[in-house]
C-alpha cells in the first residue's frame, strides 16, 4: 500500500510537469495527432492515380494513338505531354515533370502487321518504387496489348472463335483473390506501419527526455526521495501518466482507422488491445534503456532518433527483410517496430493465432523488461551526475 501511494504522488508530481512543458503536450499529442492524420489522408484514395506519363510516338499511325488512349484510361496513368525525342523525355524525367515515358519508334505498325516484331520501350523513375511499381506496370500491359490486337485481328480474319482466339492470346488465365485486401488499398499497407513508428519515435524521445531533464535541473535527489530511493517504485510513478496518454492516443488511433476508416482486421479487438499495450510498453521501455545505457540529455536522446529513423527502413514494410542481407537481417530483430510490424501482419491482418508470432510477442515484452538491467545506473546518475549540456 505504501508503494502504490508513493507510485501516486509521483504520478501527481509528473502531471505537474507535463502540464508546465509544453514540449509534452506537442510531442504526446498534437504531433502524433498530426501524423496520423497526415499518413492516412494522403492516401485515401486507396493507390496513387493519374500519374504522369510522357509519350514519344514517332510512328503516328491510327494503331500508336490507339495504345496512347488506352494508356491513359489506366487509373494509375494520365498522358501529360509529347516529346518529339527520347531526349526530351528522359529530360522531362530527370526535372521531375514525368514518372515515365512509353517510345513507339516509327515503323512499329507496318512491323507487328507483317509479323515483324517491332521493339516498343518504356522508360520510368523507380526512385519513388510505388509510382514506378504501378507505372511499370501499366506501361508493360500497353506492350502486350499492342501485339494482342494485331493477333486477334489476323485471327480473327481468318475464321477462327473467340474462344479460340482467347485460348491463344491468353493459354494462361490468372484468377487472382489478394488475402485481407482485395482493393489493393496501400492505405492499409503502409498507414499501420508508419503512423505506429511515428508514435514510436515520440515514445522514445520523451521517455528519455523525461530522465534528461531531471538531470539536468538537479530534480533527480527530490525525485527519488519521494520513493524511499527506490527507484522501481519512481520510474513506475513517473512514466504512469506518460503510459496512460500514450495508450489513449493508440486507442483512438486504432478506433480510427479500423472504426471509421474501416481498415480490415482479421484478428479480433483483444488482439489489437494487445498489441497496442505492447507498443506502449515496449517504446517506453526502450527510451528508459537507452538514457540508462548513456545517462545524457543529448545522447539518449540522439540514439532514440537514429533508433526510430532505421526502425521505417528496416521493419520490413517498404522492403522485405528476407531480402536484405544476412547481416541487415539480424540487426532488424533490434528494433522494436520490426517485431510490432510482424505481429501486426501475423496476428491481425492475417488472422493466424498469437502462437504463430510468439518470437515477435517476445521481444517486445524484452523490449518493455529493458530498464531492469538499467535500474541502479539511472539511480546512480540522479543521485551523483553532474549535468554537461
Amino acid at each position: 500500500m505504501k508503494y502504490l501511494i508513493q507510485i501516486w504522488q509521483i504520478a501527481k508530481r509528473e502531471l505537474k510537469i507535463l502540464r508546465k512543458n509544453r514540449i509534452y503536450g506537442f510531442c504526446m499529442v498534437v504531433f502524433p495527432l498530426v501524423a496520423m492524420v497526415f499518413f492516412t489522408s494522403l492516401m485515401d484514395e486507396g493507390l496513387p492515380e493519374d500519374m504522369p506519363v510522357g509519350i514519344v510516338d514517332l510512328d503516328n499511325t491510327t494503331t500508336s494513338r490507339s495504345l496512347i488512349r488506352r494508356l491513359d484510361a489506366f487509373q494509375s496513368s494520365r498522358v501529360v505531354a509529347r516529346y518529339p525525342s527520347v531526349a526530351e523525355a528522359r529530360r522531362a524525367i530527370q526535372e521531375n515533370q514525368i514518372y515515365a515515358f512509353l517510345y513507339i519508334p516509327k515503323g512499329t505498325t507496318e512491323a507487328l502487321l507483317s509479323s515483324r516484331r517491332p521493339k516498343i520501350s518504356y522508360y520510368y523513375n523507380m526512385a519513388s518504387v510505388m509510382s514506378g511499381s504501378l507505372l511499370m506496370k501499366d506501361l508493360k500491359t500497353i506492350s502486350n496489348l499492342g501485339s494482342a490486337a494485331v493477333g486477334q485481328a489476323t485471327m480473327r480474319a481468318k475464321g477462327y472463335t473467340p474462344a479460340q482466339i482467347q485460348a491463344f492470346l491468353q493459354p494462361i488465365r490468372i484468377d487472382l483473390h489478394q488475402i485481407a485486401n482485395p482493393w489493393t488499398n496501400y492505405n492499409v499497407y503502409l498507414s499501420t506501419v508508419m503512423v505506429p513508428g511515428v508514435m514510436m519515435l515520440f515514445m522514445f524521445l520523451i521517455s528519455a527526455y523525461s530522465l534528461g531533464m531531471e538531470l539536468k535541473f538537479d530534480r533527480g535527489k527530490e525525485w527519488l526521495a519521494k520513493a524511499d530511493n527506490k527507484i522501481i517504485v519512481a520510474i513506475l510513478g513517473k512514466y504512469l501518466p506518460q503510459a496512460i496518454v500514450f495508450l489513449l492516443l493508440i486507442f483512438f488511433y486504432e478506433y480510427y482507422i479500423y472504426g471509421v476508416l474501416h481498415f480490415p482486421y482479421e484478428g479480433g479487438v483483444w488482439t489489437i488491445v494487445l498489441l497496442s499495450l505492447l507498443e506502449v510498453f515496449g517504446s517506453i521501455g526502450f527510451g528508459i534503456f537507452a538514457f540508462g545505457l548513456m545517462p545524457s540529455l543529448r545522447m539518449s536522446m540522439s540514439v532514440c532518433s537514429l533508433w526510430a529513423v532505421l526502425s521505417f527502413s528496416l521493419a520490413g514494410s517498404a522492403f522485405p527483410v528476407m531480402g536484405m542481407d544476412a547481416p541487415i537481417q539480424a540487426i532488424t530483430w533490434l528494433f522494436p517496430l520490426r517485431h510490432y510490424y510482424m505481429l501486426y501482419q501475423i496476428t491481425v491482418f492475417n488472422g493466424f493465432p498469437l502462437i504463430d508470432a510468439w518470437f515477435h510477442l517476445v521481444a517486445l515484452i524484452a523490449f518493455t523488461l529493458l530498464p531492469w538491467f538499467v535500474m541502479s545506473k539511472i539511480k546512480n546518475a540522479m543521485l551523483t551526475y553532474v549535468y554537461i549540456p
